[in-house]
């Protein structure tokens, strides 16, 4: 298994200075380069595997710290923590780690991003504000405001949903089908059967579907290898 390298790193974003966390290959790289979005839990172990699984895969992932330090395990207070969160802010700081990050001399090509949940709305609005971002790949996440932001994707979407979600349900897919073929976008969107909201995360034996997360995990694989 190729060496890898991880580390808390700093970048700066609306005036002050903001922290993520960085795994990539050892070496000089260059490397494609993944903006990996969080969950609404934080910067928790499942997003650092995630970050360290592309990494192991030849790219620099980078997940900035939204909630500046905080992280939690308690859906009560995950709740608190994505309520208070300034989407705009959020937004803006993702456009700056992206912008950070293919400054680093490590970087070469593109840079893809990925988010799940509440980080999928972010990853493509990300990928819709940001001209760095050359593929994206969204689990289950809420459409751009406005839907016509998606005119200004770069790149090619492959957008994730799970058969039975609330939260990124049915009328979610198809307006985002409808905004995309408005306006001529390279995309796939795919529902995976039988699937719950989150199944991509491996820490919840509750709703995680391992056949479904492993053909996800190909495909968005497939898809940077591609065009980063």
């Amino acid at each position: 298994m190729p060496e890898i390298l991880t580390s808390n790193v700093e970048f700066k974003t609306n005036g002050e200075t903001a922290h993520g966390f960085l795994a990539r290959p050892d070496g000089d790289g260059p490397f494609p380069g993944v903006i990996v979005v969080q969950e609404w839990w934080g910067i928790d172990d499942h997003i650092k595997d995630v970050a360290q699984r592309f990494a192991r895969e030849g790219f620099a992932a980078f997940a900035p710290d939204l909630y500046h330090g905080k992280a939690t395990s308690e859906p009560g207070e995950a709740q608190k923590l994505m309520m208070g969160l300034d989407m705009n802010r959020a937004s803006r700081e993702l456009v700056a780690a992206a912008e950070d990050l293919s400054g680093q001399s490590f970087i070469g090509g593109g840079i893809g991003a990925t988010g799940f949940c509440m980080g999928g709305g972010l990853a493509l609005t990300l990928a819709c504000n940001s001209t760095h971002i050359k593929a994206a790949a969204p689990f289950y996440g809420v459409n751009p405001n406005p839907i016509d932001k998606v005119k200004d994707l770069a790149g090619p979407l492959f957008a994730v949903y799970a058969e039975h979600d609330d939260f990124a349900g049915e009328s979610v897919r198809n307006g985002l089908e409808t905004a995309l073929k408005q306006h001529g976008k390279q995309f796939e969107i795919k529902t995976y059967p039988g699937t719950q909201h989150a199944f991509f995360n491996d820490t919840r034996p509750d709703v995680y579907a391992k056949d479904a997360a492993t053909d996800a995990w190909q495909k968005v694989l497939a898809l940077f290898r591609h065009n980063l």
